[in-house]
């Protein structure tokens, strides 16, 4: 039996959770307020004892929210517990934040007995394997665009940046073009320590191998032709900050060696120098490039794999992430649309919405962003049919067929009509629910009305298809 402190403001919820963990064979203290947790860890003795075993903790609460709350406690208790914040406005800012500063993990409500019982086994087994302090040192609403979306795959990618965010350890960034390496990289500079210095990006195959040594690494007047006055390079101008090192696959063994030596040493030489300069950089490296077949092929360097690869962060692409996509297009259509009241950002018909979520999406989300800007430009109506998304896309939507319902004009993606009924009828309910659900900005007692169905059974659909 866990002996466990829940922290939340919503009596209702407070009062379930604790029934659940109780009926899970656990002890329960709960509280209405930070303040309130903070009293309850100083009448138990916590941080000298270490008497509870986790905490669930409210993200947003009046006075001291839980981040707040998350940050005192470990400004006080020696060893905290496995902390597990939960919230209903999950955002990829809160996310991320929530695991920097030593979050267990990040759930969104409602959050099922089930996920309940998976997270705490696994706090209490991370508590048994680590000793008391549940907690190291190590683990850890402004949404990038290409970081929206509600779905697994993305929450996982957010709390990812979250760990990374807490320290200063190389990140290797993976996924196919399109899908937003550069904001994840971003992300990471925003939310860690170095925040506050310079964030520098290079593409490594947009320059040419003989300019990309100079580019990183400075020169120094006359190391070669042309080279008329010193130039500093990329790693000192992000010294005490964060350079991205974008399609780093595409980059040259030597130079590939001397990113290596810097990583190592911490230190550049210029070229035509013999001096070295320190520099204290956070290297990320992204690349849409299987970076293991380059090293087998004799492309890339195994240590500087291996140097690399101390985090990893793998970008889904848009086609695996099928509840982001209606999300993003709203954001996309609001973006456009910019501040200028007078040029309201555009509507999604059902037809363009069924359109997007079929389209294959092989350039990922910058694809999905040039579509809405375009459409946001180019329709001249209110709403964007269609048509008009085929328009945008340049193809027609060849993935629809026809299908015979009693008279009535509809249209399913082709690939549905191969499976078998559940599986089409599941793919369907979670298309309607994220449409309603951008529809709605999110209100989910809107969304249920416009379904025609319940808040709790949409409750148990957003969470069945990872909606929340």
């Amino acid at each position: 039996m866990a002996h466990l402190l829940i922290v939340d403001d919503d009596d209702a919820f407070r009062d379930t959770l604790a029934e659940t963990l109780q009926g899970l064979g656990h002890d329960t203290v709960a509280v209405a307020s930070g303040a309130e947790a903070l009293k309850a860890v100083e009448a138990v003795g916590m941080a000298t004892r270490g008497r509870f075993d986790a905490v669930f903790l409210d993200h947003r609460m009046p006075g001291m929210d839980g981040l707040q709350t998350l940050a005192a406690l470990q400004a006080r208790v020696v060893r905290l517990p496995p902390v597990i914040v939960l919230t209903a406005f999950s955002s990829a800012g809160n996310t991320i934040e929530a695991m920097r500063l030593g979050a267990f993990d990040h759930l969104a409500k409602p959050i099922s007995r089930e996920a309940v019982r998976e997270v705490l086994e696994r706090a209490l087994q991370q508590r048994t394997a680590h000793g008391p302090s549940a907690a190291s040192a190590d683990a850890a609403e402004e949404d990038g665009g290409e970081l929206i979306g509600p779905s697994h795959a993305m929450r996982e990618v957010h709390k990812r940046i979250g760990l990374a965010a807490a320290n200063a350890m190389p990140v290797l960034v993976l996924g196919e073009t399109g899908t937003g390496k550069e904001m994840v990289a971003r992300a990471l500079h925003r939310h860690s320590a170095r925040a506050e210095r310079p964030f520098v990006a290079v593409n490594c195959s947009a320059i040419p191998k003989e300019l990309l040594e100079s580019e990183l690494f400075g020169h120094v007047r006359g190391a070669f032709t042309g080279a008329t006055g010193e130039r500093p390079g990329c790693f000192r101008a992000a010294d005490g900050g964060v350079l991205l090192l974008d399609e780093i696959g595409d980059m040259a063994l030597d130079v590939q060696a001397k990113i290596l030596r810097a990583l190592q040493e911490g230190e550049v030489t210029p070229l035509g120098s013999h001096r070295t300069v320190k520099v204290d950089v956070r290297v990320v490296a992204a690349t849409h490039r299987d970076l293991a077949a380059a090293v087998r092929e004799g492309r890339f360097r195994e240590d500087l794999l291996y140097r690399l690869d101390v985090l990893s962060i793998r970008l889904p692409p848009l086609r695996e992430r099928l509840a982001d996509i209606i999300p993003l297009a709203e954001h996309f259509l609001r973006r456009a649309a910019g501040a200028d009241a007078a040029v309201p950002p555009k509507a999604l018909s059902a037809e363009a919405a069924q359109g997007l979520l079929s389209h294959a999406w092989p350039g990922n989300v910058r694809e999905l962003r040039n579509v809405m800007e375009r459409c946001q430009a180019l329709v001249r109506h209110r709403v964007i049919g269609g048509a008009d998304l085929a328009t945008a896309l340049g193809t027609t939507l060849r993935a629809e067929s026809r299908v015979d319902t009693g008279g009535a004009d509809e249209r399913l993606p082709a690939a549905w009509l191969d499976g078998e009924l559940p599986a089409a009828v599941e793919k369907l309910e979670r298309l309607l629910i994220a449409h309603a659900l951008a529809q709605t900005q999110g209100n989910r007692a809107e969304t249920a009305r416009r379904l025609g169905i319940h808040r709790q059974l949409l409750y148990r659909k957003l969470a069945q298809y990872g909606l929340d």
